[in-house]
This record gives structure tokens, C-alpha cells and sequence, in this order.
């Protein structure tokens, strides 16, 4: 099977995430969506994350309300020792499903800082990346720029809508007490 592994903090969910999840599922490119809960995304403050397993069962929940997605909240992260890169985990699921081809779904934004990543050039050869849209990063020119560098890497930009909300923001509206419901997932 071909798996979409969506790797994140998802601090919390939201209704970007499930765009990219729908967009994800309904795509002949793969057969279903691996939900990856981080523990901690070793580029960001570790402060401000809920914890992983609340995290964990919070996706879950979420997932569980649109039972039309091809998703699977997946928990191998939690699993793991730390630190958790993300070339560990794509190569723990391959260990544990070696039937399986797995891409790494991210955002235009990583794409962009994609060099700062453990085995970056691995993970764009042996996995490959599919790239979804953010607001102020140009991903068909940062795709063209990596494979410039080099050609077999596999980069390919996922036609999803653009959602201008982040988990960020929607914390920050919570921590003002305003009501953050309708982003929610």
C-alpha cells in the first residue's frame, strides 16, 4: 500500500490539517493517511505542547468525527526513544510494514528548512515528499531549487486549499479566552 505519513504536533487539530487529510484521502496517489502524533518536534519550544498521549487520543477523537477520511492516527512516536527525528520514524514503519511505500507529508514551510532536518537528503530520495501549501512560501520554487541540487530527490506538491490558520494562532486565542471552536477539527 501507498501511505501518506502526516507527521506533526497537532497542538491541536485543525480545520487546515483536515483539509490536507481530505485532500490526502481522496487522492489516488495513496491508499491511506498515517496520522503520526510527535512527542516533540525537536525544532520547536517543548513548553507549549500538551502532552504527546493528550495529543494522541485528541487526534483520535478528531479522526473518529469524519469517518469519510482514509486515516489512521498512528502512535509509533510515542514508542520510540527520544529524540524522535522524523528519518527514525519513516524507517521504523518501514521495518514494521516492509510491503508498505511511504511519503512524508509537510508543509511549504518545512520544505523551506528542509536542510536543518536529520538525514535530510535520505528522506528526499529513499521516502520523498509531498508538499502542501503555506501562506508566504513559494513551494514550487523550493521544490525547484532542491532538485536542482539534486534530481532524484522525490518532491511532489499536493494541490490543497490554502488555510490561514495555525495551531499557534488558535493557542493564543485560547489562552485570550477567545473562542477558537470553528478552527477546531
Amino acid at each position: 500500500m501507498r501511505i501518506a505519513v502526516y507527521s506533526g504536533s497537532f497542538d491541536p487539530l485543525h480545520t487546515g490539517h483536515l483539509a490536507i487529510m481530505e485532500r490526502l484521502s481522496a487522492s489516488p496517489d495513496y491508499d491511506w493517511t498515517y496520522l503520526v502524533i510527535s512527542p516533540q518536534n525537536p525544532l520547536k519550544d517543548a513548553s507549549k505542547a500538551l502532552s504527546a498521549e493528550r495529543r494522541y487520543r485528541a487526534a483520535v477523537e478528531a479522526v473518529r468525527r469524519h469517518p469519510g477520511l482514509y486515516v489512521w492516527v498512528d502512535d509509533i512516536e510515542l514508542k520510540m526513544p527520544a529524540p524522535t527525528y522524523t528519518i527514525k520514524t519513516l524507517d521504523a514503519l518501514r521495518e514494521r510494514e516492509p510491503g508498505n511505500e511511504f511519503t512524508l507529508v509537510i508543509g511549504a514551510d518545512n520544505l523551506d528548512i528542509i536542510h536543518r532536518w536529520r538525514e535530510a537528503p535520505r528522506i528526499l530520495r529513499e521516502y520523498g515528499v509531498a508538499v502542501y501549501p503555506r501562506s508566504g512560501y513559494d513551494a514550487p520554487r523550493l521544490r525547484q531549487a532542491l532538485l536542482e541540487e539534486c534530481p532524484d530527490y522525490r518532491i511532489r506538491l499536493i494541490d490543497a486549499p490554502l488555510v490561514d490558520i495555525s495551531s499557534t494562532q488558535i493557542r493564543e486565542m485560547q489562552a485570550q479566552g477567545l473562542d477558537a471552536s470553528a478552527w477546531l477539527m
